[in-house]
């Protein structure tokens, strides 16, 4: 019996995919990097603290924020769970309908050709300018920041969802059909796979634009959220707070971006 040739590793490909501690460390370098630049400007330079505040100041309104109590009218947590709220409600309520309609539109092409350029045309709308529409109709509850959500995250999954269905092969679909498959099973099996990986594309935008929404919605009528916080601090010229709402903002799209990548990969695995 012969002895088999041991087997080592192609060096392209081991170049390609560097280990996973190097690629953080080289995020952390940069990130310390930037936060050192920032320290020499403001703490070396002559930049006033109204323009660009310290990190030191910054970091103070974070502890200062995030330590009051959930009744106090500059608590981040109570201000970020408002506008997270919002978030989410209106992008599983637009993710769903873009989804839907996508496939709807994309099963019926007549439909699609005579509906999208209207859906397309009330994309465009600024979302800014219809907002307070919005106030005028619904007050400064909850309803409209919702609903500026929905009308931000369906765009993305409808175009996204229809692309996904227009990719799968023909060829796979009437194979389907000659072996006796019912539409459900078709789209279930065939097509609903097939476009994950646009749906999921769709979703990475969506979630995040989300927290744009809902700070839109914030910014023209509101009792709460860190759109209505930040626009209290820039009002009273504090550079340090709107910082602060900024960071805590770049956050929670962070984290909304990673929970959907590992939403993706689970649901791919």
């Amino acid at each position: 019996m012969s002895e088999l040739a041991p087997q080592t590793p192609d060096p392209a490909l081991t170049l390609a995919s560097p280990p996973k501690w190097r690629e953080r460390g080289m995020s952390l370098a940069i990130f310390l990097i930037l936060l050192g630049t920032w320290w020499a400007v403001t703490n070396l330079g002559s930049v006033p603290a109204y323009v660009v505040p310290k990190p030191q100041d910054v970091a103070r309104w974070l502890w200062v924020g995030f330590t009051a109590p959930l009744s106090h009218p500059t608590s981040l947590w109570y201000h970020t769970g408002v506008t997270m709220w919002e978030a989410f409600l209106g992008f599983v309520i637009g993710s769903v309908l873009g989804i839907v309609m996508g496939f709807g539109l994309a099963r019926w092409e007549t439909a699609e050709r005579v509906l999208y350029p209207y859906v397309v045309a009330f994309q465009a709308l600024p979302k800014v300018a219809i907002a307070p529409l919005f106030v005028v109709w619904f007050g400064f509850g909850i309803e409209g920041k919702v609903l500026i959500v929905v009308i931000i995250t369906f765009f993305p999954l409808l175009v996204n969802s229809i692309a996904g269905y227009h990719a799968v092969e023909p060829e796979r679909i009437d194979l389907a059909r000659v072996c006796g498959a019912s539409e459900f099973q078709t789209f279930w099996h065939i097509i609903l796979p097939s476009a994950a990986p646009f749906i999921f594309a769709g979703l990475h935008m969506a979630a995040v634009i989300s927290l744009l929404g809902a700070i839109v919605g914030e910014f023209v009528g509101a009792r709460a959220g860190l759109g209505l916080l930040l626009l209290q601090y820039n009002n009273a010229m504090q550079m340090g707070g709107v910082f602060a709402i900024l960071i805590v903002l770049g956050a929670l799209g962070f984290i909304l971006n990673y929970a959907m990548q590992k939403l993706e990969a689970w649901l791919s695995y």
